[in-house]
């Protein structure tokens, strides 16, 4: 941990109370130059810290700043190595990089903005500054390629249980990835793998999720406005909320991770299903047809009528007038 992560640590650890200088250098065994450079360097990124001759230094109360030791102080599950970074390209690509090198299982790499961020289908997920969460986990699950269906399925049950716990919103699932809040897309997922070739297994999976937990500033791009919402509307959002939230996913997640064989987040997902029932259109490559969803089975696969005859989805895209 660096010296600015770790003036920040406390900082959010006594977040609203002063610390003075001295204490922060003890505490932390520098000097005092180099807590005054920590501070500079963290108010530069956007962190509020006040400053009182006498007193020392405070982070305030409404300072919301997405941070590693915010979320790794509301974490119930601590084995999450969380890095937080100002922006970048894309988590999941910084993740699998990071992967590729050897991080752990449980890295987490968030952002408070992407410049690229990755949708399914090669389409790009719009991640403006502060008002959204952005992150990747490096995951190292010992399972066949053909369930790293059930990670991203686990993950959706997950990040609408929080939103729910967090904000208090009622949140579905749209087969396969996305969470929808009044009709609106609110979060979405994705998984990518690298396979290991030897043994036909995954070597590694990132997981990326992103949510639009606040209306950004000046809304959603026109070609957005449509299908994409936010979890909090305007006024309903409180600082901190995000830094909770993203770690509310990740214990969910993790909960439903370390018992996949037994798949005890299906109810979960199958519950808050926002297709079932519903007559929708199935995007197959260029061809689209309608169908009937009658559920979701055990293997996490869209159950559909069609024309009548039953058939089972495990990949593809379904559209709905919601």
């Amino acid at each position: 941990m660096t010296t600015k992560q770790q003036v920040l640590d406390l900082l959010e650890q006594n977040r609203g109370s002063f610390l003075s200088g001295e204490d922060l250098a003890s505490r932390l065994s520098i000097s005092r130059t180099a807590v005054w450079k920590a501070i500079g360097a963290l108010r530069e990124e956007g962190h509020a810290i006040c400053a009182q001759g006498g007193r020392g230094y405070c982070l305030s109360p409404d300072s919301d700043r997405l941070s590693a030791p915010a979320i790794l102080q509301a974490l119930r599950h601590p084995v999450f190595d969380v890095r937080v970074l100002p922006e970048t390209g894309s988590t999941n690509d910084d993740a699998k990089r990071a992967a590729e090198s050897g991080a752990g299982e449980f890295t987490v790499i968030a952002a408070e903005r992407q410049h690229s961020g990755k949708g399914r289908l090669g389409r790009s997920f719009y991640s403006p500054q502060n008002t959204g969460i952005y992150f990747s986990v490096i995951l190292r699950p010992r399972m066949p390629v053909e369930d790293a269906l059930y990670i991203t399925t686990a993950a959706a049950a997950a990040a609408a249980e929080a939103i729910e716990e967090v904000c208090g919103k009622q949140a579905g699932i749209k087969w396969v990835n996305d969470i929808f809040i009044d009709g609106k897309k609110v979060c979405g997922i994705l998984t990518e793998a690298s396979i290991d070739m030897e043994s036909g297994s995954l070597a590694y999976a990132v997981l990326g999720i992103g949510v639009n937990v606040a209306p950004p500033e000046g809304d959603f791009p026109a070609e957005l406005t449509a299908i994409a919402g936010s979890v909090c509307q305007a006024g309903e959002y409180r600082p901190g909320m995000r830094s909770r939230l993203l770690a509310a996913i990740l214990d969910h997640f993790y909960a439903y991770y370390k018992a996949f064989p037994a798949r005890q987040f299906l109810d979960s997902y199958r519950g808050r299903s926002i297709l079932t029932g519903k007559t929708v259109t199935v995007h197959r490559g260029d061809r689209q047809y309608p169908a009937q969803v009658t559920g979701i089975d055990d293997c996490c696969r869209l159950c559909i009528l069609r024309d009548g005859q039953p058939e089972l989805l495990s990949s593809g895209e379904v559209s709905v007038r919601l």
